[in-house]
């Protein structure tokens, strides 16, 4: 493994430089610019180890910050004065060979004694091409000839300059300043490995492992803060250090060396400041997204838990089917029924909050707004469908009690009846006085029959009705005897025994009703057939179970449609029409005037549809439910002015928050007594072709394998077809910025959002540039045609829920794309690429079923361009046979 080559720093070579047998001025110029390298009197120059020699001119000639400098090359200046010529030889023969840099000039000052200095001279006369220098060797007698080439304020005092030079001071500040530098790059280092790492971290999908990365990646991020709050400390306290001599006294000055060393520091702090403030920036938002989605797994947790017990309370609530069999089972039930109203009371509030919970987290932007707002809407439809439950089994309730009650006062009727009919003596009606006094006493007690009359007739309640109508028939066949006999009489009337028919033999209405009765009137009145009596056989009730499941769905169906046709009816009547009232034109919006068809779409032709045909086409299943399948297939096309609706939604929505809260609207209400507003009753359409699917899907669990299986599972995915259809074409036309028409496009096979990153070849080194690692946020529109790339946007509408729309971005033709189906490291990634990965889109789905979803669509379209190429190919080698070999483009797939 190949490691870093690091440049010599001066802690590597402290011990070499304390040496000082070289040396940098700092500031130290020549005329020109040129940096000044010294090599003083050093007495054992010579013995210096040849690498402590290169690794000591190499770290100076590296020190110089302006590389314009540098270039001009370096002077040299050797002090042997007091040394030998031996001395002088060896200095230009060891730097000639070992000098790194480019040289200027050589400034040699020679031996000051006479006899050495007259060898140095010849010396030099003789050795000079031994050097290998290209630059010239000026030899200097003393420090003033040494100031005709370069100034006094650039040469250190030991060369007779002015300069200020302390050699330890610079040994410390250098090693300060390198210290300081590398603790900058090493946080950078850092800070850039961190942001890559938060770039590339999948978020986790429970509370759990998001609490736990958050609190994992806050604690990275505050360790990282402190080292870059003691990098800052640690620069300014170097800086302080190096601007001590100023602080302590005022007429002091820095030595351009002390001024450069300031300079160095100041940019570092900068740089470290540039880093932290980028870093900040990518951590703000990095921890933005990781707090939302632990808020998102929190709220998907509380979800669950509420949802789970929603469906406890509508199992519970849908098991209490018993109606009652008389008045103090059915004052048992409604006490039971509102026990479980206060149980259910609190999983209700919960989910009313949890649905304001999540309503929040929609207009605060959170990136999951297509996760949290179906689970809203869920859980108010839960609440919703509990809450018209309880009152319609409230009202089942209230009509059995009210229906038990009559049952017991038409009985007591009927007994006191037969006590009266009884307990008039024979004897006395015969007389003319006798039969008038009980025929009036008749007539009195069928008066008060009228408040026992039933409202009901069903075949339930038959036996009790066939005791009141012979309780009837046995008065009325009295009163004619009776009246005979209070008739005028020329003879005398004798005593005749009362006919047998007078005296009834049936048994009390008490004992005629059955115990059953309560259980009767429920299953009459949800359609089930009357049970036979005598069959046991285990197969036969199972079938018979069967059917009559099969038989309240088909009840239940038909009974909605009615409701739902009549619903549209008053809705078409009650305003529809009313817009062309001239009574309520003034009270008719400005802003809904000549728009009726935006605001209620082609609703009236979804009434004449179900008015018309579905409802009488439903109804005629009642007998046959296994034709309920082929009900919907047959109607599949007329289905599909559902989608032509909900594409319209969103502008009626629109105009609905305009004006929804005018007079004319809310007269109209007032007139139909509508509890509920307009906009509500524009939701059933949606909301019923979505009821649909759900009785669809709950008669197939019960008949797998029976008659009619194949088409009902074949409806239920037309149903869903066309809520998908329907979906897929809200979302297309919010669809702005493209300059096309999308409608030209062909039909929408998938939409959805995604992480998409796109494969730039030329990396990105700086910490500010870290946004690279995160994904676009993308909104994909798949046609066989072409692939549309999208940004999802949300916007505001006066103050009411936002609507989104996706601005267009990107297109890839079909045609020109591939795919690679499997991305290393992630199985929720695909490729889709074109022109030979010229251009490559790295796409992340929220899981793998999607993500195989996706890919096996853009087979699919894949394939059938293939396919579609050879054909056309195959064409031309028919017509033009000269033609001697077609080559079919292969298959763009890639496998990772």
């Amino acid at each position: 493994m190949q490691q870093e080559i690091r440049p010599l720093v001066a802690v590597d070579i402290i011990e070499q430089l304390h040496r000082q047998f070289a040396i940098l001025s700092g500031k130290g110029r020549g005329k020109d610019g040129a940096p000044i390298i010294t090599f003083p009197e050093y007495a054992g120059f010579s013995e210096i180890p040849d690498e402590d020699f290169l690794n000591v001119v190499t770290y100076l000639t590296s020190i110089p910050s302006n590389l314009e400098a540098a270039s001009i090359g370096f002077i040299i200046i050797i002090d042997r004065r007091r040394d030998k010529w031996s001395a002088v030889k060896a200095s230009l023969t060891r730097i000639a060979g070992a000098f790194p840099g480019n040289l200027q000039l050589v400034f040699v000052l020679r031996p000051s004694r006479f006899i050495q200095r007259a060898i140095a001279d010849i010396g030099i006369k003789l050795y000079r091409d031994d050097f290998k220098m290209k630059v010239p060797i000026i030899m200097l007698n003393s420090v003033s000839d040494l100031h005709g080439y370069i100034d006094k304020s650039q040469l250190t005092r030991e060369l007779g300059g002015t300069l200020e030079y302390g050699h330890s001071q610079w040994i410390h500040h250098r090693t300060a300043i390198e210290n300081f530098a590398m603790t900058v790059k090493t946080i950078a280092q850092m800070l850039q490995t961190f942001g890559t790492d938060l770039a590339e971290t999948e978020l986790p999908n429970d509370v759990q492992c998001t609490e736990e990365l958050l609190s994992s990646h806050t604690e990275q991020h505050n360790k990282l803060k402190d080292e870059l709050k003691l990098a800052v400390k640690q620069g300014a306290t170097l800086l302080t250090c190096i601007r001590e001599p100023v602080t302590r006294s005022a007429t002091s000055k820095l030595s351009p060396d002390e001024l450069e060393n300031v300079a160095t520091v100041e940019r570092l702090l900068a740089q470290l400041d540039e880093t932290e403030r980028a870093f900040d920036q990518f951590w703000s938002k990095h921890h933005l997204k990781l707090e939302q989605c632990l808020q998102l797994r929190h709220f998907e947790q509380d979800f669950r838990e509420v949802k789970l017990a929603l469906d406890n309370l509508m199992e519970v609530q849908a098991g209490l089917t018993d109606i009652g069999d008389s008045v103090s089972r059915v004052e048992n039930i409604l006490k039971e029924r509102k026990q479980l109203e206060e149980r259910g009371q609190e999983p209700l509030e919960k989910a009313q909050s949890l649905a304001l919970h999540g309503d929040q987290l929609i207009q605060n932007n959170h990136y999951a707004i297509d996760s949290i707002r179906p689970k809203c809407v869920e859980l108010r439809r839960i609440c919703d469908d509990f809450a018209n439950e309880t009152k319609k089994k409230y009202d089942i309730l209230g009509k059995s009690l009210e229906l038990h009650k009559q049952l017991d006062k038409a009985s007591q009727w009927c007994e006191a009846g037969i006590y009266l009919l009884a307990s008039q003596a024979v004897d006395k009606c015969q007389s003319q006085e006798g039969a008038e006094t009980a025929l009036c006493d008749i007539e009195r007690f069928l008066e008060t029959a009228k408040d026992h009359q039933l409202l009901t007739a069903k075949d339930n309640a038959q036996r009790v009705l066939q005791k009141l109508e012979d309780v009837q028939e046995m008065f009325d066949k009295r009163q004619v005897s009776l009246k005979k006999l209070a008739a005028k009489q020329t003879r005398p009337v004798q005593p005749v025994a009362p006919h047998p028919e007078s005296s009834p033999k049936r048994a009390s209405p008490k004992s005629i009703r059955p115990a059953t009765l309560g259980k009767a009137l429920e299953r009459f009145s949800q359609g089930y057939p009357l049970s036979p009596v005598g069959r046991g056989s285990r197969n036969y009730y199972k079938s018979l179970s069967l059917s009559l499941f099969f038989s309240h769905i088909i009840n239940e169906l038909i009974e909605t449609e009615r409701v739902y046709a009549e619903e549209l009816q008053s809705i078409i009547e009650g305003y529809v029409s009313e817009m062309d009232n001239p009574d309520l034109i003034h009270l008719i919006p400005t802003a809904v005037s000549n728009k009726k068809e935006v605001l209620f779409g082609n609703l009236s032709e979804i009434y004449e549809f179900h008015n018309r045909i579905f409802l009488k086409e439903l109804e005629n299943c009642i007998e046959n439910p296994e034709l309920l399948g082929r009900c919907f297939l047959k109607r599949k096309e007329d289905l599909q002015i559902y989608e032509k609706y909900c594409q319209n939604k969103p502008r009626s929505e629109a105009l609905w928050r305009q004006c929804g809260d005018s007079l004319f609207f809310q007269e109209c209400q007032r007139k139909l007594d509508h509890k509920l507003s307009l906009d509500a009753y524009l939701l059933k359409p949606v909301q019923r072709i979505t009821k649909y699917q759900l009785l669809l899907k709950e008669m197939l669990k019960c008949s797998k394998n029976s008659e009619g299986t194949a088409e009902l599972e074949e409806a239920l995915a037309t149903v869903i077809d066309i809520i998908k259809s329907a979906n897929d074409s809200m979302h297309q036309i919010a669809i702005t910025g493209y300059e096309g028409d999308v409608h030209e496009l062909g039909k929408l096979l998938l939409q959805g959002s995604f992480n998409v990153w796109t494969d730039h070849k030329k990396g990105h080194n700086k910490v500010k540039d870290l946004a690279r690692f995160k994904p676009m946020q993308r909104h994909l529109f798949l046609y066989a045609k072409i692939l549309l790339f999208c940004k999802k946007r949300e916007e505001n509408t006066d103050g009411h829920e936002k609507s989104p729309s996706y601005s267009f971005k990107n297109s890839l033709k079909m045609s020109t794309v591939g795919i690679t189906e499997n991305v290393k490291g992630d199985h929720k990634k695909f490729e889709i690429w074109y022109n030979g990965r010229e251009e490559v889109y790295i796409i992340q789905a929220a899981s793998v079923e999607l993500k195989n979803t996706w890919v096996s669509e853009i087979r699919k379209v894949l394939t059938g361009q293939l396919e579609a190429c050879r054909g056309r190919a195959l064409r031309r080698e028919w017509s033009d046979m000269c033609a001697s070999q077609l080559c079919s483009p292969s298959l763009p797939f890639r496998r990772a």
